[in-house]
């Protein structure tokens, strides 16, 4: 009796695991079914389908690596950021050794300018795998949206080691080292670049700036012309190349490239703006008036056909300084800089007509707002000095005194500086100011006649 129990136990248990066996298998055959079919939908670019597939494959087999990563990479091309990073940083937990989540972490946090959190993704795949060129050089680029291009050097150097005909790597590199104030590296890494990919425009165009920079002339002109051919259509890249004539002092081969491209373009007011340009940088070079006035007959054909943009109000306001008229030289400083964006070298131009027409709050008031707009915002000594010049000329002490004490902090300020301090203090009633100036500048030049005169005054 015992004998037949243990016997039906027995069969009865070896019945229940071909059952599990069977089922299990039955499982992963549905699962490996479901993944083919999310395969080949995703493949089709079928993303709803293969969401549903991923998703049954799942329910399948929670921890499927695989079929996280796939739902993930299904999330992604359809827009819906937020799924797919949570699907993909499952997949890096059920496999901390699988790169490619990583990398689609990284991707998406890139697209949302997440530049920090990408950075750490890319960071981490490599710490798995740093022999992918491709991986290295998008840790280097979001490095680079981060502000870091010294940081983005190390990924890309290592990136063209393994793969030395990587022209988008070869290309930000030179960008970074130009970033870094290290032309003769940008200029090789750019030229590189340039030798993998002949036709990549941007790259050529960076070239072209370093060796007008350098003054390169004759690369420049290469890389400049190169550009034309490969943009035929592009009216401004024959303007660059009779630009770029002038500034190699060939000024003849200037004008005439750009007098045939007028005869193309009669209608292009940018053209005759650059033929204005030659001609006025020749006769602010020591030309006669007779090419000043070329360079006026050019710019009054900009006007007649239209309105002229700031560049060409610009020139014309150079233009009549140079021949004199400074009222007429305000008014265009003044229309060219009514506009935006305004060039602040307009407004340095406004305010010296300005001035030499006797409008001074204009004159001051342009240079004021040349210094807001300037590189690093603040007055050196000597347009400080210049503003409170302008500022007691108005008969306005209390500002010129401000900017005369704005001089007078610059590091290596002169005595000049001291001595208008305390003559602007002594204007405004405040003696024992200007006392404390002329102290201050007699430390700096003891034997100084403005500030011994002003000393025995007080």
């Amino acid at each position: 009796m015992r004998r037949t129990v243990v016997a039906a136990l027995l069969l009865a248990l070896a019945a229940t695991a071909a059952v599990l066996i069977w089922q299990d298998a039955g499982r992963k055959a549905a699962f490996r079914r479901l993944v083919e079919a999310g395969e080949a939908a995703l493949a089709a670019g079928n993303t709803f389908p293969a969401l549903e597939a991923f998703s049954g494959a799942i329910a399948l087999q929670e921890h499927s690596m695989i079929a996280h990563l796939r739902r993930g990479e299904t999330y992604r091309r359809r827009g819906e950021a937020g799924q797919a990073l949570r699907d993909l940083r499952t997949a890096v937990r059920l496999d901390p050794n699988a790169t490619r989540p990583l990398e689609l972490i990284g991707d998406i946090n890139a697209e949302l300018a997440r530049f920090a959190r990408a950075a750490e993704a890319y960071e981490g795949y490599l710490r798995l795998d740093d022999q992918s060129p491709r991986v290295l050089y998008k840790l280097a680029l979001v490095r680079v949206r981060l502000g870091q291009p010294a940081a983005a050097l190390p990924p890309l150097r290592q990136a063209l080691e393994l793969d030395d005909r990587f022209v988008e790597a070869a290309y930000l590199l030179g960008v970074c080292e130009r970033t870094l104030g290290r032309p003769a590296e940008a200029a090789a890494a750019l030229e590189w670049a340039v030798r993998l990919s002949p036709d990549l425009i941007a790259a050529r165009e960076e070239l072209a700036e370093l060796y007008g920079a350098a003054r390169r002339d004759t690369d420049a002109l290469a890389q400049l012309e190169a550009l034309a051919a490969l943009e035929p259509d592009r009216a401004e890249r024959r303007i660059a190349i009779g630009l770029a004539h002038a500034r190699a002092g060939r000024r003849d081969q200037a004008v005439l490239t750009l007098r045939k491209l007028a005869e193309e373009e009669p209608a292009n007011p940018a053209v005759f703006v650059a033929i204005a340009r030659v001609w006025l940088d020749a006769a602010e070079s020591g030309g006669d008036r007779i090419i000043l006035g070329k360079a006026l007959e050019a710019l009054e054909a900009v006007a007649r056909r239209g309105t002229p943009s700031p560049e060409a109000l610009t020139l014309l306001g150079r233009a009549h300084l140079l021949s004199g008229d400074n009222a007429a030289a305000e008014r265009s400083f003044r229309q060219a800089t009514s506009r935006l964006p305004v060039d602040p070298a307009a407004l340095l131009q406004l305010s010296l007509a300005a001035e030499r027409a006797g409008h001074l709050a204009t004159a001051r008031d342009a240079l004021v707002r040349y210094t807001t707009l300037s590189s690093d915002g603040l007055a050196g000594p000597e347009r400080a000095l210049h503003l409170g010049e302008l500022s007691m000329r108005l008969n306005e002490p209390e500002a010129a005194a401000a900017w005369f004490a704005h001089a007078a902090q610059a590091p290596g300020a002169g005595p000049t500086a001291f001595m208008r301090l305390a003559q602007a203090e002594l204007r405004l009633g405040r003696r024992q100011a200007a006392r404390a100036a002329v102290e201050r500048g007699l430390r700096h030049d003891p034997g100084h006649a403005g500030l011994l005169q002003l000393a025995a005054t007080l």
